[in-house]
């Protein structure tokens, strides 16, 4: 991922790719940018804006030491806690943090269509694909969409089953106890279905992402818009006024 994100703000004509910094990549090279090791290439190139696409373990050291120099975040790692993102509020004051589960905007689509159909059916259930490269499940996508389907609708109907044949068969309960199955599938990138029912008929509302290039219209627009969000911003839908 980061080799697409260094693309993307290179060929981008309004912004510039000062720096990169991979502890196992070290040495090599992005678009004719030496990649260093330490934080500190950063702050000596004066960045404005740090890209972050991680782990959570990782970001919980790069996220903070951004906030301490004044450095802007776009940030896809997902996997964060609620203590996480408290602390992150608290630290990022003399810049600005965003963090998405998902920069497609098409995916945002998505996430936005489930909260909007959620109050009109009974039943829900959230189905995940990811390549099986992927550490965290279910993905932040996921339990991004869950939650935001468990705040516009409570009324949701009980799971009948009383019996698994084999445990974990039904997937996880998510907010609300709506089932998410999350899928690792060698040859996938990123794809999520959400299917809803009520009495007589079923709605699916599905994003398919065929490869990483769709991340990167998002990535660049956070990048150009961060400094004007003042302090923790949560999902990419806060840029797109949806």
């Amino acid at each position: 991922m980061g080799a697409n994100v260094c693309a993307a703000v290179a060929a981008d004509p309004t912004l510039e790719l000062a720096a990169a910094v991979d502890t196992n990549s070290g040495g090599s090279t992005a678009q004719g940018l030496r990649i260093e090791r330490e934080l500190k290439a950063l702050a000596d190139a004066k960045v404005d804006v740090a890209v972050d696409f991680t782990v959570a373990d990782a970001a919980r050291v790069t996220l903070p030491w951004l906030a301490l120099h004044g450095v802007h975040a776009v940030v896809g790692t997902t996997g964060f806690t609620d203590a996480d993102l408290a602390a992150f509020k608290q630290e990022f004051s003399r810049s600005n943090c965003l963090i998405a589960p998902n920069f497609a905007i098409g995916a945002v689509l998505m996430m936005r269509f489930a909260e909007i159909a959620a109050p009109f059916f009974d039943t829900a259930e959230i189905i995940e694909i990811h390549h099986d490269g992927k550490a965290d499940s279910p993905s932040g996508t996921a339990v991004s969409t869950a939650k935001r389907m468990a705040a516009a609708s409570n009324d949701w109907a009980k799971d009948p089953t009383t019996h698994e044949a084999i445990a974990g068969a039904r997937g996880a309960k998510g907010p609300a106890d709506i089932r998410i199955h999350a899928v690792r599938m060698r040859g996938a990138v990123a794809n999520q279905e959400v299917v809803l029912g009520t009495q007589g008929q079923t709605l699916t509302i599905r994003h398919d992402t065929i490869d990483r290039a769709s991340f990167m219209p998002g990535v660049v627009l956070a990048c150009k818009k961060i400094a004007d969000r003042p302090g923790l911003t949560l999902g990419l839908d806060a840029l797109l006024g949806i």
